[in-house]
């Protein structure tokens, strides 16, 4: 079992949990320049915890296709609903975004936009072009939804090219139907192995803990993600966006953390970021390596 603080009625965070607040010049120029320009980070509209540090570093996420998804996960703080009209302006929206704020290495996420035939898939293949054209010193990572796993979605990504493509598993097997209602598990791996297949030189993959699940899912979680030839795999800890969501089932002790970290690098993962506040693009411009 996990090394955990387990309890069926809401607990108080742990001390590990608590988040410093961001601080730092490169920070608060970031930031000014966001305010100013009304960019659109997700860093920002998520509250990531660790938003002083990765712009301290010129790293920054920028989501996407708008801020409605048309899933609707029991986890995700995102909006559900019928999603706007796509801004075909975006992907240079995007791009000038990067290049005012002289970021180095791009995280790019969306909602999922099963509602569109391509799937949103072009709209991210043009994003990718336009950061390119406009900042070609810049790095990428893509997380991508899974395109409902349609090969032809995912081969734009695969020519668009990202020097990583990152697909969150989000959870264990038994857990995903509760958690990610609409997504299949072995759909995720299937995607994260044909990305791979097809030339991608780093995948990546996240998982969230807390939820239910126990030592032995996680690890074999984490075996199934390097049998599918998956290089980097970011493990943190789930906390409820609202009352609505998925309770906490436990907060895991940082020593687990530093478990996982040290069965991951046994398994021949090349990044294990495993750590209480560990999101999906934590220390991102280190997993291009």
């Amino acid at each position: 079992m996990e090394s955990i603080i387990n309890s069926n009625q809401p607990i108080a965070k742990p001390k590990w949990l608590k988040v410093k607040l961001p601080i730092g010049q490169k920070y608060t120029e970031l930031r000014g320049l966001v305010d100013k320009y009304k960019l659109n980070t997700i860093c920002t509209s998520g509250s990531c915890p660790n938003m002083g540090e990765c712009w301290g570093e010129g790293t920054a996420t920028f989501m996407i296709l708008g801020n409605i998804c048309t899933r609707s996960c029991g986890f995700c703080g995102v909006k559900t609903g019928r999603p706007e009209t796509v801004d075909w302006e975006e992907p240079e929206k995007v791009a000038r975004s990067i290049k005012i704020m002289k970021i180095k290495h791009a995280v790019i996420t969306s909602v999922d936009r099963d509602d569109l035939k391509d799937m949103g898939s072009i709209i991210w293949f043009e994003t990718v072009q336009a950061i390119r054209r406009m900042n070609p010193e810049t790095t990428l990572e893509t997380l991508i939804p899974d395109f409902q796993g349609n090969e032809k979605m995912l081969d734009r990504i695969v020519e668009a090219n990202p020097e990583v493509v990152s697909h969150n598993m989000e959870t264990v097997r038994r857990l995903t139907r509760e958690v990610r209602i609409q997504a299949k598990y072995d759909r995720s791996l299937a995607v994260l192995k044909y990305l791979k297949e097809k030339g991608i030189r780093r995948t990546k993959s996240g998982i969230m803990l807390g939820l239910g699940e126990t030592e032995e899912e996680v690890i074999q979680t984490m075996q199934d993600l390097r049998d599918n030839h998956v290089d980097i795999v970011t493990i943190g800890q789930y906390l409820q966006p609202s009352k609505k969501h998925l309770p906490v089932k436990e907060f895991i002790t940082p020593e687990q953390f530093e478990k996982y970290e040290k069965i991951g690098k046994a398994m021949g993962f090349r990044h294990v970021e495993s750590g209480a506040l560990v999101r999906s693009s934590y220390h991102a411009e280190k997993h291009i390596l």
